[in-house]
């Protein structure tokens, strides 16, 4: 695949406008950005997984296919502006299922096609912790290098950033993610999905020292979450031989304290990672980073620590398009684009 490498004009003056597209999983998005500020940020999801308990490949793919068009249609009517004011298109080349990232990579190259623009490829966890860029209010952002716990559906790292685009992961999941952990374990529960959301909801009312769950003890920076959705199946098979209501009465209760050992097993390699790089500037990024338990501890553990702490907006923690446009902004301040011989890449690596 060919890499690139153009100087543009666009510094001395004009306004650099970014289309991102984001299709990695299961939401389809489109998002406008200007000069690093999000216009618009629009998010379709797909409802038709919830019968199945998790996302299916195939329906998630045709489900991008009806909504590009109109998602990116409204981002661009929502951020007022024209197809012809964009100045290049950012998308989401991977990681992420196949066949969804097949639909946002065609319809960005045709896009760059049709109105001639540059095209853009982002890696999708590179984008989380870029998110942390996007200009806001109190212009606050992470210094480098800076370590940041993306913590999502698929993957769970610890990442060293030292600049936009030189990131080193330290440590990561050997197995199951914690967005995944969670999930499974609310599927256990008998909750629907996505679960994730709900078990941090229950967690809310209940004693997180209730019940004991183990944490995994890996050397280095890497985690183990398969363990920990091993033993709570076992634990409640064995207490709801004693009582099949046993879910029930204690939900709130199971909920909090199994989050409360996934929250635990993150900080315990994160503060590792920190205090060994001497770092100071700690942020949280993905889908999991919208907990509520993951963020109080991140600034209760920030206090104590000395740590500057970055978490997302709510509405750049899951999959969206906007970190995908604030990746594209700063490849295209470098120059840096791809050909229409670019493909979408599953397995794709930092």
């Amino acid at each position: 695949m060919a890499k690139f490498f153009i100087k543009i004009n666009h510094l001395s003056g004009s306004d650099i406008i970014i289309l991102g597209i984001e299709s990695s999983c299961d939401d389809t998005s489109a998002a406008i950005l200007k000069n690093g500020t999000i216009l618009s940020n629009i998010v379709a999801g797909q409802k038709v997984h919830e019968k199945f308990g998790g996302v299916v490949p195939e329906l998630a793919s045709r489900a991008h296919q009806q909504n590009i068009i109109p998602v990116v249609d409204a981002a661009i009517k929502e951020a007022g502006i024209q197809k012809k004011d964009i100045s290049g298109v950012a998308f989401t080349r991977g990681p992420g299922l196949l066949g969804s990232l097949i639909v946002g990579t065609s319809f960005a190259k045709s896009f760059a096609l049709a109105l001639d623009i540059p095209l853009i490829d982002v890696n999708h966890m590179q984008a989380h912790i870029l998110a942390h860029f996007i200009k806001n209010a109190e212009e606050r952002y992470p210094a480098f290098p800076f370590i940041c716990m993306t913590v999502s559906g698929g993957h769970t790292q610890i990442v060293l950033v030292k600049d936009y685009f030189t990131m080193e992961i330290l440590g990561q999941t050997i197995d199951d993610a914690a967005g995944e952990a969670f999930d499974k374990a609310a599927k256990i529960l008998g909750l629907p999905y996505p679960g994730g959301p709900l078990i941090d909801k229950y967690a809310k009312l209940g004693d997180p020292k209730k019940f004991a769950f183990p944490i995994s003890n890996l050397p280095g920076y890497n985690f183990s979450f398969s363990g920990l959705k091993t033993s709570i199946l076992y634990f409640l098979k064995k207490e709801m031989q004693k009582d099949a209501t046993f879910i029930d009465k204690n939900l709130n209760d199971i909920c909090a304290s199994y989050q409360d050992t996934i929250i635990r097993s993150l900080f315990k390699k994160l503060l590792k990672a920190t205090r060994e790089f001497g770092v100071k500037d700690v942020a949280i990024a993905g889908g999991v980073s919208a907990n509520s338990q993951l963020r109080s501890e991140l600034e209760r553990i920030g206090k104590e620590e000395n740590w500057r702490t970055f978490i997302p907006k709510f509405e750049f923690c899951t999959d969206n398009a906007a970190m995908i446009a604030i990746g594209g902004y700063y490849k295209f301040l470098n120059g840096e684009f791809v050909g229409q011989d670019v493909v979408a890449d599953a397995r794709l690596k930092f």
